[in-house]
C-alpha cells in the first residue's frame, strides 16, 4: 500500500429525493415511499429507508417494488425542486472546497488535500459540512473521507444512513480486503460474476493475486481492478467534466408501432436538446435517433434491444428544427420497424465554433432562426417549458428520474 497524501471527501445525499418529499410532506414521514413511476412500466428513482427494509431499490422496476412492499407510497416526483435543491447543496460544497467534482445531482467529490491547516482536520470539516447542509436544507446526508477516490465513495456508502466515516491510509488494506469483489470501481453484476468463476470474491483476492495470473485471465482489466484493490486509485478530482453528448428519450406507457405518432416526440426532444446546446453555447455535427424495441429477446428488465441510428449533418447545429428534420428522416428512413418502447433523440460530434461560412440565403435564414430561438430561450429561463406550450403526451409517461446531470439543463427545468 502506498503513503497517500491526498484528502478526498465524498458526499452523498441519502435517498435525495425521496428524503425532499418526506421533508416537505409530514404525512409521508415514516412511510414507505417511492419516487417514480407507478405504472406497469415505472422505475423506482429513489427509496426512503422506510420502503430500503423491504428491498426496495432504486432502479428497480416499480412493479416488483410494490410486490415487496404492497404498502409502498409512490410519489411522481419534482425535479423543478430537486434541482432547485441540488443547486443550494452545491453551493454549501463549495464553501468548503475550491474543487469540487459533481458525480450527479446529490453526490460530488471534494478535495480537501492541503487544507487542514486552514479547515482543520478531514473528520471536523466532514462534520461541519454535514451540520451545514441539515441546517440549510433540513436533509441527511452522509459522508466518506480517505486518500483515494475509489474508498472515499465506498466509506460514504458504508456510513448511511446519515453518517460519517473516514478510512486513513494505514487502514485502507483492513477495510478493503473483506469487501465483496462487485466493491471495486467498475466492476458490475456481469463481471462480477466473472470474477468470481476465477475464485475472486473479495477486493483482498483481487489485491494478493498475482499480477501475472491476473492478466493472463483478464487482460489490461485484471491489473486496472488490482490496482484500485490495493488503494492506488490515481484520478484526481475532476471539477468540470466536458459533455461528450446531448440526448433526451422517454418511454412509452403502451407500445407504439405508428410512425406518425412518434413525430411530436422527436420535436419535443429535439427542441429540449438545442436548448441546452444553445445554453451550453456548443453546436453538434451528428443526431442520433434511439429507440428501444418492444420485443424482448432476454429475460429482465435489460431483454429490450436497443437500437440507434444517426446522420453527419453539413453544418453543426444548436437549432431544434434542424435536429428535428433530420431525426424524423432517420425514423422514416431507418427507424423501428415494429413496436417500440422508449424513444430518443441526442446530438453529438460536439463543437464551440461557429457555423461555418454560409451562402448569402442560408445565412439570412439562419440569422432568422437564431432570434427566434434566442427569444424562446429568453422566454423558457424567465416562465418555464409551459410558456411556450407542451406536446401532447399521449401514452407516455415518466417511468423514472434520473440523478444523471444534464449539461445544459438549467433553462429546461
Amino acid at each position: 500500500m502506498k503513503d497517500h497524501t491526498r484528502v478526498i471527501m465524498h458526499a452523498d445525499m441519502d435517498a435525495f429525493y425521496a428524503s425532499v418529499e418526506q421533508r416537505d410532506h409530514v404525512e409521508l414521514r415514516g412511510q414507505p415511499l417511492a419516487v417514480g413511476g407507478a405504472g406497469p412500466r415505472g422505475v423506482v428513482a429513489a427509496a426512503s429507508y422506510e420502503a430500503r427494509r423491504f428491498g426496495v431499490r432504486s432502479a428497480m422496476p416499480s412493479v416488483e417494488a410494490r410486490r415487496r412492499c404492497p404498502k409502498l407510497i409512490f410519489v411522481r416526483g419534482n425535479m423543478g425542486l430537486y434541482k432547485k435543491e441540488s443547486t443550494r447543496l452545491f453551493d454549501i460544497f463549495r464553501e468548503f472546497s475550491p474543487a469540487v467534482e459533481r458525480i450527479s445531482l446529490d453526490e460530488a467529490f471534494l478535495d480537501l488535500t492541503g487544507s487542514a491547516r486552514l479547515m482543520g482536520p478531514a473528520k471536523q470539516v466532514g462534520e461541519r459540512l454535514r451540520k451545514r447542509v441539515h441546517d440549510q436544507l433540513t436533509l441527511p446526508i452522509s459522508v466518506g473521507i480517505a486518500p483515494v477516490k475509489m474508498v472515499a465513495k465506498i466509506a460514504s456508502a458504508a456510513a448511511k444512513p446519515d453518517g460519517l466515516l473516514e478510512v486513513i491510509a494505514s487502514e485502507m488494506k483492513q477495510f478493503l480486503d473483506p469487501l465483496p469483489v462487485g466493491r471495486i470501481w467498475g466492476v458490475g453484476p456481469v463481471a462480477q460474476e466473472r470474477l468470481e468463476a476465477l475464485g475472486f470474491y473479495t477486493i483482498g483476492d483481487v489485491a494478493h493475486a498475482k499480477d501475472d495470473d491476473l492478466h493472463h485471465a483478464l487482460g489490461d482489466w485484471g491489473i486496472e481492478i488490482a490496482q484500485l484493490a490495493r488503494g492506488e486509485d490515481i484520478r484526481d478530482i475532476e471539477p468540470y467534466r466536458e459533455a461528450v453528448s446531448y440526448s433526451e428519450e422517454h418511454t412509452f406507457v403502451k407500445d407504439v408501432t405508428a410512425k406518425h405518432e412518434l413525430e411530436p416526440l422527436v420535436r419535443e426532444h429535439a427542441e429540449s436538446v438545442a436548448r441546452r446546446l444553445r445554453h451550453d453555447g456548443v453546436r453538434a455535427h451528428t443526431v442520433v435517433l434511439k429507440w428501444k424495441s418492444a420485443q424482448r429477446n432476454a429475460p429482465g428488465a435489460r431483454g429490450y434491444p436497443v437500437f440507434t441510428r444517426r446522420t453527419t449533418l453539413t453544418q453543426p447545429t444548436d437549432d431544434g428544427r434542424t435536429i428535428a428534420g433530420n431525426a424524423i428522416g432517420l425514423l422514416h428512413r431507418c427507424g423501428p420497424d415494429g413496436a417500440i418502447r422508449l424513444l430518443g433523440v441526442g446530438c453529438t460530434g460536439l463543437t464551440g465554433e461557429s457555423a461555418d461560412q454560409l451562402s448569402l440565403f442560408d445565412a439570412g435564414k439562419n440569422a432568422r432562426r437564431s432570434t427566434l430561438n434566442q427569444t424562446v430561450d429568453q422566454i423558457t429561463q424567465r416562465f418555464g417549458k409551459k410558456a411556450i406550450g407542451a406536446l401532447t403526451r399521449k401514452d407516455r409517461e415518466q417511468v423514472g428520474l434520473s440523478m444523471q446531470v444534464k449539461r445544459g439543463d438549467e433553462t429546461d427545468g
